[in-house]
C-alpha cells in the first residue's frame, strides 16, 4: 500500500470518527451547558445535571434494574446454551440447520406481536410473571439466543472440535472432562464476543420492558422514557451517562478476557 493510499484510508477512518461521535459530543456538551436556547455556544457549563441524575435513586434503581437483568440473562444463557451448543456440534450436526432457523424466530416475530402474545399467556393463570423480572430474564434469553448460539458455534468450527475431542480421549478424559478442560478454554474469545453483542443489545432493548413489566420493575429504557417530558439538559446528561456506563463496561470485559489470556 503506498503512501497516499494510507493517507487515504486514514482520512476516511478519521471522518467516520468525526461523523458518528459529534453526536454524542453536542449531546455532552448540551448536558454541561447552564442554558443553550437563543445563542450559538452555550451560556455557562456546570455539572448540575450530572448530579442531580447520579443523586436520584430512581435513576440508580433502574441501571440496578437493567443490570441484573442482563447479567442474570447472560447467566441463563451461558448455564443452558453452551451445553446445548456442544451436543449439537459434536454428536447431532445435522441439527444445525435447524437452529439456524430456530435462531431467526426472535427477529422474525416483532417484539410488539410477543408483548401481546406473553400478556396474555403470563398475566394470569398459574404461573404469573408479567411485571415481575423474571419475563424479562425469559425473554432476553431468546433475545440472546442469535447472538450466543452464532458466535460459539463459529468459534467451535475453528478449533476444530472433533481432533481436539479424540486427542483428549486418548489421554484418558472422559467426555465431560474434555469438554470442561479442553474445549471450554477455546472458546473464550467466542463467548465474550457473544456475551458483549448481547449485553449492549439487551440494556437498550426498550419494548419488552416497557410492556411487560413497565414502571412495576424499571429499567433504564423505561425510566429514560418517562423523563422525556422533563429537562433537556438532564435527559442529554441521562444519554451520555447511560454511555459511559456501558463503554466501561466493555471495556472492563475487554481487560478481563485479556488478562485470561
Amino acid at each position: 500500500m503506498s503512501q497516499a493510499e494510507l493517507l487515504w484510508h486514514r482520512g476516511v477512518v478519521a471522518l467516520l470518527l468525526v461523523v458518528l461521535l459529534l453526536p454524542l459530543a453536542a449531546t455532552l456538551v448540551y448536558a454541561l451547558s447552564t442554558t443553550w436556547g437563543a445563542t450559538i455556544l452555550p451560556q455557562g457549563f456546570q455539572l448540575k445535571w450530572f448530579a442531580d441524575l447520579w443523586r436520584d435513586p430512581r435513576f440508580l434503581a433502574a441501571l440496578g434494574h437493567s443490570l441484573l437483568i442482563c447479567l442474570g440473562a447472560l447467566l441463563l444463557s451461558v448455564l443452558l446454551v453452551l451445553p446445548v451448543i456442544f451436543v449439537i456440534a459434536y454428536y447431532f450436526p445435522w441439527l444445525d440447520g435447524v437452529m439456524n432457523i430456530l435462531i431467526l424466530l426472535p427477529f422474525a416475530v416483532p417484539p410488539v406481536v410477543s408483548s401481546v402474545g406473553l400478556l396474555q399467556l403470563y398475566s394470569d393463570g398459574p404461573l404469573t410473571l408479567t411485571g415481575t423480572p423474571w419475563i424479562l430474564v425469559c425473554c432476553y434469553f431468546t433475545l440472546m439466543l442469535p447472538f450466543i448460539y452464532r458466535a460459539v458455534n463459529n468459534n467451535l468450527q475453528a478449533i476444530n472440535l472433533r481432533d481436539l475431542m479424540d486427542a483428549a480421549h486418548l489421554l484418558g478424559a472422559s467426555t465431560a472432562q474434555a469438554a470442561l478442560l479442553v474445549i471450554l478454554p477455546n472458546l473464550r474469545k467466542g463467548c465474550m464476543i457473544a456475551m458483549l453483542l448481547s449485553f449492549s443489545f439487551l440494556i437498550g432493548e426498550f419494548v419488552f420492558a416497557n410492556l411487560l413489566v413497565g414502571n412495576r420493575y424499571e429499567t433504564l429504557q423505561v425510566y429514560l422514557y418517562n423523563m422525556r417530558n422533563g429537562s433537556g439538559h438532564f435527559t442529554s446528561a441521562l444519554v451520555i451517562s447511560y454511555f459511559v456506563v456501558v463503554l466501561l463496561l466493555t471495556l472492563l470485559a475487554n481487560a478481563l478476557g485479556r488478562e485470561k489470556e
